[in-house]
């Protein structure tokens, strides 16, 4: 009985997926929420180099804003936070790991990597509350964490490019519309099937 009832604690509302990797001990689990922020920053970073330049627009499709989210739902919010200000730091610092192998800040796109830190802490929060654990709440997570990044991208665009809001978000949101929802279409596929895996739906 008494296992039965930790198993529900550790998958009940409250947890992420990441909660469920096992940890003897304080130290152990220190341990491996470092390596969760590493290896979220490293995921990030890899997936940034996934990306196809658009035409007209300063800003590429690229699988860091994807990976980003799923860091954050993943890891929750503290966790999804210091993975993703590793990232930014370290590309900060010279680490070629921004999309298109950059590093630096001097970029107009670099507000979207500001944003993703932004985001990836929400929907972590979020995913603490459920909101991975179905399909419905999954997207509406997605949704929220991509209007973020381009609440802070966009803007931030408009300023480093010279552009007017109207020229920023025809070159930096409306271009990458659809494959938005094309990765929120796989996160609320994945990210619920990854918890019936583990025996708990939402």
């Amino acid at each position: 009985m008494a296992t039965a009832t930790a198993h529900v604690t550790r998958t009940g509302t409250g947890t992420v997926l990441a909660d469920l990797l096992p940890a003897s001990s304080a130290g152990r689990a220190r341990a491996r929420d470092a390596a969760l922020v590493l290896g979220g920053a490293a995921l990030t970073g890899l997936t940034a180099q996934i990306a196809v330049p658009v035409p007209g627009s300063p800003v590429p499709v690229s699988g860091q804003t994807f990976a980003a989210l799923l860091v954050g739902t993943a890891l929750g919010a503290r966790r999804g936070f210091l993975s993703l200000a590793l990232y930014a730091v370290a590309g900060v610092a010279g680490m070629p790991w921004f999309a298109e192998a950059r590093a630096g800040a001097a970029f107009p796109s670099f507000g979207y990597v500001l944003g993703m830190l932004l985001a990836a802490t929400v929907v972590g929060a979020l995913a603490r509350r459920g909101a991975d654990r179905s399909a419905l709440r999954t997207a509406g997570s997605m949704a929220l964490g991509t209007a973020i990044i381009y609440a802070v991208g966009v803007p931030y665009l408009a300023l480093a490019a010279h552009l007017s809001l109207s020229e920023a978000v025809s070159a930096g949101l409306v271009p990458f519309l659809i494959g938005d929802a094309l990765k929120a279409a796989l996160a609320m596929g994945a990210l619920p099937a990854a918890w019936k895996l583990l025996g708990r739906r939402g």
